[in-house]
């Protein structure tokens, strides 16, 4: 087992940014009580479908607040976009390729669901909950390992409920403050919150529905066109890249500027509808004093295509679709560590051993993540150069695809169409607009990237 991160300071940076991770370090001690935990997971929210992010039009203040208060990082994404097999990783911090678990495949071993967070959570005294939107199989019994309060919520958006009609974003936040209400003082708690929003409900012609509290909002607004969304740029795809389940539902959202509109809109009511009931849970934990105890952490399963690349949903390894939100707030942090913004590339799979190294856990040697804590801490903490993402559910209408990226580039391939791989150059194309793959002068680039893509899929492997 690895031992939880173990502080060290080199002499760098400024004095009054030493001072202040010692400051923090010294309230993390063995000796103090363990933090509380909420890891609030959104679904199909996009990296920069935040104000914080910079975008104009959304409006999210409570997530900037606690972003403001903590750390964001940019460059966080996901190692598989697609919610089962991502929320399989979310939870054990493994690849996809290594649990074998997306749709349509048998539930997550016990040796994987043994080193999951919830369950050495458990172990360790901890009382865990959930609420939301699962999104994966495990053994029966693996529920009570992991688990002492587990309320999955499911479709559709609107529900009666105690004779009232909610919706299903409140229907989960009232499930979690109940957690919270009910939690003993004296024993801390890891909650671990599912929104189905902002995921379309894919049967219904409208595909986005909204609480009440965002009615109001964006109705004066011109959402700028999707770029690059051009049909000339569409029709330079390959055949089997036009004919996927991106390009489906492009057409059930997408297809004319009124719906594009309309979609788009509904989209970003459902995300100002989680931050909403966001604000009610902080305001929970403010008026039962344990705000200064919770750590609080915000994520995206996946990224999503609004009409980029004439495409909606996600799957692909383009960095709308891998690319996600991540925030995390510990009351702890010094004003000098507030408000950060880290640019190194992180992955969803750091996020179980960022919670058992908050939780002063053991974290297990078989986890392919690393933990976040010491860059929450402040400390200059050695980025990676390259990640690996995947999506291995093998369905006709969504290709198999493996690529690498770097901070500079960016290639992917498809495992079963080898005649077609992409190539870009992050720095000067960072919307992924223009494929250098087949263009001689990165020949050698390319070839140093597939070679690399090999390593990384051995090493995940194994």
């Amino acid at each position: 087992m690895k031992k939880p991160f173990k502080y060290t300071l080199t002499i760098c940076g400024s004095i009054g940014m030493i001072l202040s991770i010692i400051l923090f370090l010294s309230s993390c001690t063995e000796n103090e009580k363990r933090p509380n935990i909420i890891f609030l997971l959104t679904d199909d929210q996009r990296w920069d479908a935040l104000g914080c992010a910079g975008n104009p039009i959304i409006k999210t203040p409570n997530m900037d607040e606690l972003a403001g208060k903590g750390v964001r990082f940019e460059k966080a994404f996901v190692t598989t976009p697609i919610c089962a097999a991502s929320r399989a990783s979310i939870f054990t911090g493994l690849y996809e390729r290594k649990t074998g678990f997306t749709f349509g495949q048998p539930p997550l071993p016990k040796k994987y669901t043994d080193i999951s967070y919830p369950k050495l959570l458990k172990d360790a005294g901890y009382r865990t909950g959930f609420v939301g939107k699962f999104g994966i199989k495990v053994p029966e019994e693996v529920l009570a390992q992991w688990f002492d309060y587990f309320k999955p919520t499911h479709w559709p958006y609107f529900q009666e409920v105690d004779g009232a009609k909610k919706h299903l974003t409140d229907i989960n936040m009232n499930l979690a403050i109940d957690f919270i209400k009910n939690n003993q003082a004296e024993k801390p708690f890891c909650l671990s919150l599912s929104t189905w929003a902002p995921h379309a409900d894919d049967d219904e012609e409208q595909q986005y529905f909204w609480p009440s509290s965002s009615d109001s909002l964006y109705q004066n607004v011109e959402i700028p066109e999707a770029i690059p969304g051009d049909a000339d740029f569409f029709n330079s795809l390959p055949e089997f890249v036009k004919k996927s389940m991106n390009r489906i539902r492009w057409h059930w959202r997408f297809d004319n500027s009124d719906k594009y509109q309309k979609m788009v809109k509904g989209y970003y009511r459902m995300i100002s509808g989680v931050d909403t009931a966001l604000g009610r849970l902080l305001n929970e934990l403010n008026k039962s004093g344990q705000d200064k105890n919770t750590v609080i952490i915000l994520m995206g399963d996946n990224g999503y295509f609004l009409g980029e690349r004439g495409f909606a949903g996600k799957w692909t390894m383009h960095d709308l679709s891998i690319r996600v939100p991540l925030i995390i707030f510990d009351p702890r942090l010094t004003d000098l560590q507030k408000g950060r913004i880290d640019q190194n590339m992180v992955l969803n799979i750091d996020i179980p051993p960022t919670i058992l190294d908050l939780a002063h856990v053991s974290i297990p040697s078989e986890m392919q993540g690393r933990s976040l804590v010491p860059v929450i801490a402040g400390e200059e903490v050695p980025g990676r150069k390259e990640i690996l993402t995947e999506h291995l559910w093998n369905i006709p209408e969504i290709p198999k695809t493996e690529a690498v990226r770097t901070k500079q580039w960016k290639y992917i391939r498809y495992p079963q169409h080898p005649e077609y791989v992409e190539l870009y150059n992050l720095q000067k194309d960072p919307r992924e607009k223009k494929n250098l793959a087949t263009e001689a002068e990165y020949s050698s680039i390319r070839r140093m990237l597939k070679t690399k893509c090999d390593s990384l899929i051995k090493k995940f492997s194994e």
